[in-house]
């Protein structure tokens, strides 16, 4: 009797969890019946609200997701950190320029024309008489293959004795083309009359080019050229970099908020006290006073990461080509805007008037003008404003203007308050 009333437990048992696996088949997580199949009204109730909370939590986190990759592509998050040496520079470690000028010899007949250019004839001379060749008075030589010439260099920050520079060649009189010569010794002066560099060796000509018979075929630029390593160091620049043991680290724009960040950051790698701003351009970094340490200590500068601010939103307008260019920061209101085109057309034509047969009289030719008045459309057409850069390009491109009435465009609308950037024009 005893083993008859356990398996009727056990039976009723598995229907009623049989019965509770058929009511949970078809219900989402969260509604699922965990105790007997129907429960009391009060526990179905408190059921529904755990799925709808779990239900709101769930569409609250893909809407966040989406808000954070919508940010991230619109490149409306935090700007990238960049190297300290991508955006400042350090005060002493620069370029000198350098400038000579000589002669170029060994042209095949492209050279200077000696009665158009005489201080072509007057510099051979002078070299001439410094090599020991004296040249009998009264004579004009009538060369075709010399040619004057200014020689451009750049001297690198440090650069010792003994070191080659490359040197720009180009051509100061008439010459035709500077192809296949050689430049004679040229010293290369520096902003104080010194000597730094000699320049000498055969250019290097990127262009070709034939004539006859008054016609004429060029390629590129002929009368210039390049000399790599055309020009050796003669003369360092005397530098009293650290001298005082202090380094002036120079930003590339003129900016408080990131002079701050980099102060900051170099504060945190090297301790307080470390860097002190100046001004919005410059800050002041106490560095090691021996040589081998600054070096180290100058790498480690250059390596930080620094977070520049967003740059201000500017519009940059080049008025000789009607180029307009804008960075992602700028951002247009709605406005409406109306251009239409005026085009004025003039066609003169001229008439003649002739006298009759035995009239004695004569031609007479005048000129009859006729003037013509068109105007464009000028509808006015509503631009919406935008957040992104992508919404500002798409609302200018729905007036359909060229870039030349894109610019008054873009003007007035920053008279009317519309455009929120810096206009500036080139």
């Amino acid at each position: 009797m005893k083993q008859f009333s356990s398996f009727r437990v056990s039976a009723q048992l598995a229907a009623s969890l049989e019965q509770r696996r058929e009511a949970n088949a078809d219900k989402p997580w969260g509604w699922q019946v965990n105790g007997p199949v129907g429960g009391t009204p009060a526990r179905t109730r408190q059921r529904k609200r755990l799925g709808r909370t779990q239900r709101e939590l769930w569409l609250w986190a893909v809407q966040l997701f989406l808000l954070v990759v919508c940010l991230f592509v619109l490149g409306i998050g935090p700007a990238r950190a960049e190297p300290l040496k991508a955006l400042a520079n350090i005060q002493g470690v620069r370029e000198n320029a350098l400038i000579g000028y000589g002669l170029m010899v060994g042209l095949d007949g492209t050279g200077d024309q000696t009665m158009q250019t005489p201080f072509t004839t007057q510099s051979l001379s002078n070299m001439l008489q410094q090599l020991g060749v004296t040249i009998p008075q009264g004579v004009n030589m009538q060369l075709k293959n010399v040619a004057a010439v200014m020689v451009t260099g750049t001297l690198p920050a440090f650069a010792r004795p003994g070191q080659t520079i490359d040197v720009t060649v180009s051509s100061m009189g008439n010459a035709k083309s500077l192809r296949g010569g050689t430049l004679l010794m040229t010293p290369l002066k520096g902003a104080d009359g010194m000597v730094y560099a000699i320049a000498q060796g055969n250019m290097v000509v990127g262009g070709a080019g034939a004539s006859a018979n008054g016609s004429k075929v060029q390629i590129n630029q002929l009368s210039s050229g390049r000399i790599p390593a055309g020009a050796r160091v003669e003369r360092a620049v005397e530098s009293d970099f650290g001298a005082d043991g202090a380094v002036m680290v120079e930003m590339q724009r003129s900016d408080f908020g990131t002079v701050q960040r980099a102060v900051d950051a170099i504060n945190r790698q090297f301790g307080p006290g470390a860097a002190v701003a100046v001004d919005a351009r410059a800050l002041r970094v106490f560095a090691p006073a021996a040589p081998q340490e600054r070096v180290g200590f100058l790498a480690r500068l250059e390596a930080l990461d620094i977070t520049p601010t967003q740059e201000v939103a500017k519009v940059v307008i080049n008025a000789r080509t009607g180029s307009v260019v804008m960075n992602q920061a700028v951002r247009v209101d709605n406005c409406a805007v109306a251009h239409g085109n005026l085009s004025v057309v003039i066609d003169t034509q001229p008439v003649v008037s002739q006298p009759e047969a035995f009239s004695r009289g004569r031609t007479v030719e005048s000129q009859v003008s006729q003037i013509s008045v068109n105007q464009g459309g000028g509808a006015l057409q509503m631009v919406r404003g935008g957040a992104s850069l992508a919404d500002v390009v798409k609302g200018l491109n729905t007036l359909g203007a060229n870039p030349q009435d894109l610019v008054s465009i873009l003007q007035a609308m920053k008279t009317a308050g519309a455009l929120r950037a810096e206009l500036e024009i080139i």
